[in-house]
């Protein structure tokens, strides 16, 4: 497992390079000290996850994020001082698979490291074409179209569209879809959900601000509707 670690404080990256060692993997440890190098390292080592902090002079970790995610899917785990909510919710809108708040736990971090792997990972894969309305989804490519242009997903959203396609019709609770796309520890965390719903909506939503794909379910979770556009 390749794993890049960007903050400017040689100490976490240190600190992180240690907890990998918790890890029954092998795993090649990438450091950088900033933005630009983070993005340079991106590119060239091709990563399997990327730990990232936020404060960083110059290119701070939200530009980083941003241009992570113009170009590429790899999951990515934001590790910072910055603990407030919008903090957190800006960094999921951004395309974050996960968040931790310094100081952390070097084993909470491990652990969180092969959750995001593991469900961002593509297992066996599953024959099928699941069609509802004009919406698309090859489930062995892992590949999916709005009509004639196909909409690039990253794995996290990609999992929680088959979650909410598979069962179409279906309000499916809050609970269910974060234990089903996350893992159980995560069937709490009510915010990851509400922004992934908000950037699967921004990508197959006609109108975005209007949803007729993704139905909020008040008070219950999500539905999957066939599409009437």
């Amino acid at each position: 497992m390749k794993v890049l670690v960007v903050d400017d404080e040689a100490d976490v990256r240190a600190l992180v390079g240690s907890a990998l060692g918790y890890t029954q993997a092998d795993v090649e440890l990438f450091e950088a000290a900033d933005g630009d190098e983070a993005l340079r390292l991106a590119r060239s080592s091709t990563p399997d996850i990327v730990v990232l902090d936020l404060m960083m002079p110059g290119r701070d970790g939200f530009a980083v994020l941003e241009e992570l995610r113009r170009e590429s899917s790899v999951p990515v785990i934001v590790l910072t001082a910055r603990g407030l909510e919008h903090y957190k919710i800006r960094g999921l809108e951004l395309g974050a698979d996960d968040y931790m708040v310094k100081p952390f736990s070097p084993r909470e971090l491990v652990a969180r490291i092969q959750a995001v792997v593991r469900r961002t990972t593509p297992g066996s894969h599953r024959p099928g074409l699941i069609e509802r309305g004009d919406v698309r989804i090859d489930l062995a490519a892992r590949r999916v179209w709005r009509g004639v242009d196909e909409v690039r997903l990253t794995p996290i959203e990609f999992n929680l569209l088959v979650e909410l396609a598979t069962r179409g019709g279906e309000a499916v609770s809050h609970e269910a879809l974060l234990t089903k796309v996350w893992g159980p520890e995560y069937r709490t965390e009510g915010h990851y959900l509400k922004v992934y719903i908000g950037r699967l909506r921004d990508k197959l939503e006609r109108d975005p601000a209007s949803p007729r794909l993704i139905e909020t379910v008040r008070g219950v979770g999500y539905r999957f509707a066939v599409s009437k556009d």
